[in-house]
């Protein structure tokens, strides 16, 4: 793909080219410029809530399936560790539990629940070891809430990403967040993972794709905010419709805020609703299909209200017009368009962001 330039003023501005989304080789660029930098949802808290727990996974598999895991050591440090030994590659953790040290079931080489090298049978005789690199590597994480999430090289740390997001919600108790796997759901899309963000990222289709959302919502008073590494849309209730107990310290104290539909880059949805949180992960599959995790985690004492009835019949229908736009963008007569200034500023902020991260 020749380097696109996303103009800065919105006005002046198209979207990014066609070859994004038709390019092999850019979808596997972008595995390394877009997706490793990224901060990706690992684990629950309670999967390493005692000492001496690990918790091994695979970074955003199957796009990028870095072998990692969470330990958390006797002192109860939490660390976020390479599970490749250090010896000959052999995984080292292959279930959770609780563990003294990481052995390794190959040779026997040991390291501490924080990485550290320990000991190695018949190296007694080996020059200049062990060094630095006998220890697993040892990754950046952070937590929210109840997830904890890992990066593989950010460029950016955790409270910079997800730091707009906590100021504006974190009034919110969301340390008693508890996953309810009943209304949690995969999907696949047959879509480039990046069609399903566009999608996401505007409010300009609700009236024409979805109904009963279109119904609830006062689509007047919804609202885009922009912030370096995600973005807000403010969904505003219609009377007699669900909506926050917004605490007096809230910049959005007095509103009736429906919904809160915060993206952070490149691929994760926070969508806050009264009773709780439904996350969407994005896991790009191949250049034309894509993998949805829904994970609806539920507010203690909350009740689920009509909305969460509702989310499976919003997301068919997203579902089927981005399924129609995969189909449309093959055309030859389609390179790329304009935004909307009004209605789709978070889909411009989205492909600034891609542009920026794929020229490094």
């Amino acid at each position: 793909m020749k380097q696109a330039y996303i103009d800065a003023d919105i006005k002046k501005s198209a979207t990014l080219p066609t070859s994004f989304y038709k390019d092999p080789a850019v979808f596997e660029a972008a595995k390394e410029a877009i997706f490793a930098p990224s901060w990706q949802v690992a684990c629950d808290a309670k999967d390493i809530a005692k000492k001496g727990s690990v918790y091994p996974f695979e970074f955003l598999s199957p796009t990028l399936p870095e072998p990692l895991l969470f330990s958390r050591d006797h002192k109860g440090t939490l660390n976020c560790l390479s599970n490749v030994c250090t010896h000959r590659g052999n995984i080292l953790v292959t279930e959770p539990g609780q563990k003294r040290v990481l052995s390794c079931g190959y040779h026997g080489r040991c390291f501490g629940l924080d990485g550290k090298f320990r000991s190695m049978p018949e190296f007694e005789c080996v020059e200049n070891f062990p060094t630095e690199k006998d220890n697993l590597a040892n990754l950046s994480h952070g937590k929210l809430g109840p997830l904890h999430f890992a990066s593989l090289a950010p460029k950016h740390s955790f409270d910079e990403v997800f730091g707009a997001m906590l100021d504006r919600i974190g009034w919110m108790p969301l340390d008693s967040l508890k996953l309810f796997p009943e209304h949690s759901k995969d999907y696949e899309v047959n879509a480039h993972w990046a069609l399903y963000c566009d999608n996401f990222l505007e409010g300009f289709h609700i009236p024409y794709v979805h109904p009963a959302l279109n119904e609830a919502l006062d689509f007047g008073a919804y609202t885009y905010e922009l912030f370096p590494f995600s973005n807000l849309q403010l969904g505003v209730a219609k009377e007699g419709e669900p909506c926050f107990d917004i605490p007096e310290g809230s910049v959005d104290y007095g509103k009736r805020i429906y919904a809160y539909y915060f993206w952070v880059f490149p691929n994760l949805m926070f969508n806050f609703y009264p009773w709780g949180l439904s996350l969407n992960i994005v896991r790009p599959l191949s250049i034309d299909k894509t993998a949805i995790h829904f994970r609806n985690y539920r507010f203690e004492d909350a009740e689920f209200d009509q909305t969460v009835h509702n989310l499976d019949n919003t997301e068919m229908e997203d579902e089927a017009v981005v399924e129609q736009v995969q189909k449309g963008i093959q055309s030859r007569f389609y390179t790329k368009g304009r935004f909307s200034p009004t209605m789709e500023q978070g889909v411009h902020h989205f492909h600034q962001l891609v542009n920026t991260f794929l020229k490094g």
